[in-house]
């Protein structure tokens, strides 16, 4: 499969297999405004989902009518408020409606409440983590970030499954080998920076088959986890020293605000999804661009494949 000549070539490749595998029905929560509409109308025209829009079915089609939108063909389940509506659309995914989860026009926490719910929502044994799928322009390979959006302080067991849904997520996109590098401000062990030390217990934790399907490094700072240079001025010698796939970022914080950075002055595209539960889980923001948002959908239309499936997905 060969990348087209784009800013984005990998984000191509990825819905090009997605719309290989096919589109698997996705429960669109709160589909209420313009961005929701046109973001399950863009990934529907491209082959990608078969979105059901679920929400108050007057909103709904008052936002497509002046947002100028055709959603005649789409199904509509109808609910009297967001909050119902995320439950709606996690109900849908239970019984077996629906394959996918996506945010609409609601809070990620609102839509997040009901994915955790007790005895009603999509928890498993795993942790829920995001990452951010990045093709960053004059990069060979896409990075994959995580936790972005929703482990705000992550202790070190929540790291054990972060960093073990980011693995998943590469094999799914046949990243290989898989090399994960767990960030911190130094790449020296350190008792004033527990970042440090985790990153230390993560990586003797995957040597003892703790975390498994990478190989880990940390701590590493962003320079040496990325350039082969810097790692080498830093004597740093190991698989993953500046050729990371994955970036482990300590807390939410750190994450987002490197994701944010490389897409907003790097001109790199970032690509959501939600791991860890029953369903992949896409999260769009009104900020994305069209590719990231049809990225976002064939990330997740890859990893339903994969869990229907069990094997890997992508690749010729």
């Amino acid at each position: 499969m060969t990348a087209m000549n784009t800013p984005h070539p990998y984000y191509e490749i990825l819905i090009a297999a997605a719309r290989k595998v096919g589109p698997v029905k996705v429960a669109m929560a709160h589909a209420c405004d313009r961005h929701a509409l046109e973001a399950a109308l863009d990934a529907a025209s491209m082959g990608l989902i078969l979105p059901i829009l679920v929400g108050p079915q007057a909103r709904i089609r008052q936002a497509a009518d002046e947002a100028k939108l055709d959603i005649s063909a789409l199904p509509l389940v109808d609910t009297e408020h967001s909050h119902a509506s995320a439950f709606r659309a996690v109900e849908l995914i239970r019984e077996g409606q629906a394959a996918v989860l996506m945010k609409g026009s609601l809070h990620t926490d609102e839509l997040m409440g009901a994915v955790v719910a007790g005895d009603t929502g999509l928890r498993t044994g795993r942790r829920l983590s995001h990452c951010f799928v990045m093709d960053v322009p004059g990069r060979g390979e896409p990075l994959i970030i995580t936790d972005a959006a929703v482990n705000i302080n992550p202790t070190l067991d929540d790291k054990v499954d972060i960093i073990q849904n980011a693995i998943d997520l590469a094999h799914v996109l046949k990243f290989d080998p898989v090399k994960v590098a767990i960030l911190a401000a130094v790449e020296t062990v350190s008792a004033k920076m527990p970042s440090t030390i985790d990153a230390a217990a993560l990586c003797k934790m995957a040597d003892r088959g703790q975390i498994t399907g990478g190989i880990l490094d940390g701590p590493l700072a962003m320079d040496n986890a990325i350039d082969p240079e810097a790692a080498e001025i830093k004597h740093l010698v190991s698989p993953v020293a500046g050729r990371a796939n994955i970036l482990v970022a300590p807390d939410l914080e750190a994450g987002n605000m490197l994701a944010k950075s490389l897409t907003f002055m790097a001109g790199a595209a970032a690509a959501g999804i939600v791991l860890g539960a029953r369903v992949p889980i896409i999260l769009t923001s009104r900020a994305d661009s069209v590719a990231a948002r049809l990225a976002s959908c064939a990330v997740a239309v890859l990893v339903a494949h994969s869990k229907l499936a069990g094997k890997r997905i992508l690749g010729g």
